[in-house]
């Protein structure tokens, strides 16, 4: 078992026990770093029992479908999807189709995107999926919680409101201030670490939520 201070990974716990070893990546300029968790560069085994946990942890929720936002969290909400025996699910996208509405878009930003904002649509093919139902929006990772935000805000133009927001990890606390009392429901939850004497510690402003 890993224990503090941390060197380059962090132990992050999953529901049923395991512990899953995150790279540690310093936040530039700040004195503080983040455990990062990159869906598409980690094994089957780890999405696999990400999406289960998850499954697991919606199912008393009765989501009739499952929206997940670009770009990781596509995957992540079709396996969710499909292991709580759904038949499709609803992706949002960045890139524009020339059949899209241009008045349901909104702005979106990550604190790992480097550029200007893109944006975030819904093809208004899918509306009639989402319309009258209960509706899960789910990420793979919640940290500011700019961009979980966005597509909240996206689903409020087409009237529909999510009953639950999922992601794989929590990561800092730093998305409270954006959600506020509304905590999604995760997998994993990882702190703010902050530098000492060439390790990290969790940062005492920031232990994990």
């Amino acid at each position: 078992m890993i224990s503090a201070p941390y060197a380059d990974g962090f132990p992050a716990r999953l529901p049923d026990g395991r512990i899953l070893v995150l790279p540690i990546r310093a936040l530039p300029g700040t004195g503080h770093a983040i455990a990062s968790l990159i869906l598409n560069q980690a094994s089957f085994a780890v999405e696999a029992a990400l999406a289960e946990a998850l499954a697991h942890r919606l199912a008393e929720l009765h989501v009739d479908v499952v929206v997940g936002l670009p770009t990781l969290g596509l995957s992540l909400a079709r396996a969710v999807g499909a292991r709580m025996g759904h038949t499709r699910y609803v992706p949002l996208g960045t890139s524009r189709k020339f059949w899209y509405d241009s008045s349901l878009a909104v702005p979106l930003r990550s604190i790992t995107s480097i550029g200007d904002a893109k944006r975030l649509y819904i093809d208004p093919r899918m509306l009639p999926l989402l319309r009258g139902r209960r509706v899960c929006l789910i990420d793979d990772v919640i940290s500011s919680g700019a961009s979980i935000s966005a597509a909240r805000d996206l689903l409020a133009l087409v009237g529909v409101t999510p009953v639950v927001i999922a992601t794989a990890m929590l990561q800092t606390r730093r998305w409270e201030a954006r959600l506020g009392a509304l905590r999604p429901v995760s997998a994993l939850c990882t702190p703010l670490l902050v530098g000492t004497a060439g390790c990290w510690r969790i940062a005492p402003e920031d232990d994990a939520p």
